[in-house]
């Protein structure tokens, strides 16, 4: 090292501090504690500290200067609240060295690690600061659900209070115990499907009852939820059922396939499920339900309109496992699957609409039969396989129909009729 350099340790012991002015702007964390001003001999106190207010509570601080400088004075100093500078008629001198400040009908912390306010000198500086915190204690955290994927975790939600903003870091804790025996157990892995969750990934125990609750704590307050009884055999559920495949019937023109795998995660299990379709067309907002799928994986909807897009989407309800009576927990809904149904071959309602010559005998009471059968199926999505063949049968006999008799008297597909033509003259 050349002579008369000095070495690291003197250059870091002449080196000025950091400003502290940079701890301090509005969207960084309160810094706990009494920040002292790096350009003065003397410092400042305020009084209270880091104090813990309800909403609209009133506050009255003081700024006091300690120090032995001659002539310092409090007379200059002035506030600031989150980098913002307080009005001069909310402080006034209580002596030479104290400034007071009062602050009324106070509003929620902006930041829930508390809001800054700091005094400062006459140039500036940082004397003294203090996180300010004003909110409201937790109220009874509700609405506790819980459900299961395979039996052996466990992953559970809740609401807040019925105010929810507390203004203030709140910590939830979801607890658990074994009804009638056991130690309180405490969920470690939080914020799994949402802000307030928590999920219980293993050690769960099978056909006995657990007790599971909510607590909520902050700076002002806790409260406790209702306790929530359950078995995990009673709260099971599934992911959706993969592979949904949307398909054609034919050219059936108002009907769509439907078909599904059974969710793998539960195959080892002994249990029943059912199932749900909704569906709606491509510009719509609008879902249709079908409700009685049963435990089928295949579906076919029926009533639909013809050259129309339609999305598709299925959910599953395992229930009964080993026994159980409850009714079950629906999984979320597929990914939505797009198929499109058949352009209609039949002239519009604008179009030639072909009734029987006079002289045939009438089949007025089987088209009205037909008609009645065709309406009630237009009117439910069926996922039976009772009746498909004989619909079937009808709606092929009926294209067939349509066909033959739009040939017979001349009718184009756009509807209009076309005009004989003789041999050219």
């Amino acid at each position: 090292m050349p002579a008369g350099r000095p070495g690291p340790a003197a250059q870091s012991a002449r080196r000025p501090p950091r400003p502290l002015s940079s701890l301090w702007s509005p969207l960084l964390l309160c810094v706990l504690g009494v920040p002292r001003g790096g350009s003065g001999a003397h410092t400042a106190v305020i009084s209270p500290q880091d104090p813990t207010l309800l909403i609209g509570s009133s506050l009255q601080a003081t700024c006091s200067i300690h120090g032995d400088t001659p002539g310092t004075t409090a007379e200059g100093l002035y506030w600031t609240l989150n980098g913002r500078r307080l009005p001069s008629e909310l402080s006034h001198l209580l002596n030479t060295s104290t400034l007071a400040l009062a602050l009324a009908n106070l509003n929620g912390s902006r930041q829930q690690s508390g809001d800054n306010l700091v005094c400062h000198a006459r140039d500036g500086s940082i004397l003294a600061g203090s996180c300010l915190y004003v909110g409201l204690p937790p109220e009874k955290p509700f609405n506790i659900s819980c459900w299961s994927r395979n039996m052996k975790d466990l992953t559970c939600r809740w609401t807040p209070g019925a105010h929810g903003e507390t203004f203030l870091h709140t910590n939830y804790s979801l607890k658990y115990k074994l009804r009638w025996y056991g130690q309180d157990n405490t969920c470690e892995e939080y914020h799994t499907v949402g802000p307030h969750s928590c999920h219980i990934p293993k050690d769960l125990a099978l056909f006995t009852p657990y007790e599971i609750w909510v607590e909520a704590a902050n700076r002002l307050g806790s409260a406790r939820s209702d306790v929530l009884t359950l078995d995990v055999l009673d709260v099971v559920t599934t992911d959706p059922p993969p592979d949904v495949h949307v398909s054609r019937v034919g050219g059936l023109e108002d009907q769509l396939s439907v078909r599904w795998v059974s969710p793998p995660a539960l195959k080892d299990f002994l249990f029943q499920a059912k199932y749900q379709i909704r569906y709606r067309v491509e510009d719509s907002v609008d879902w249709k339900v079908v409700d009685d799928v049963s435990n089928q994986t295949s579906c076919r909807l029926a009533g639909l309109k013809p050259g129309t897009v339609y999305f598709v989407q299925v959910r599953c309800n395992p229930f009964g496992i080993y026994g159980s009576k409850k009714a079950g927990i629906w999984s979320e809904w597929s990914h939505p699957t797009a198929a499109s149904t058949p352009r209609s071959e039949r002239p519009g309602p604008g179009g030639g609409v072909c009734e029987p010559r006079g002289g045939e005998p009438s089949s007025g009471p089987v088209r009205r039969e037909l008609k009645q059968f065709l309406g009630w199926l237009k009117k439910h999505a069926y996922c039976s396989n009772l009746s498909f063949r004989l619909y079937d049968q009808w709606r092929a006999w009926m294209q067939k129909s349509h066909k033959t008799r739009n040939q017979d008297e001349g009718i184009l597909p756009s509807g209009r009729r076309g005009t004989a033509r003789g041999p050219a003259g």
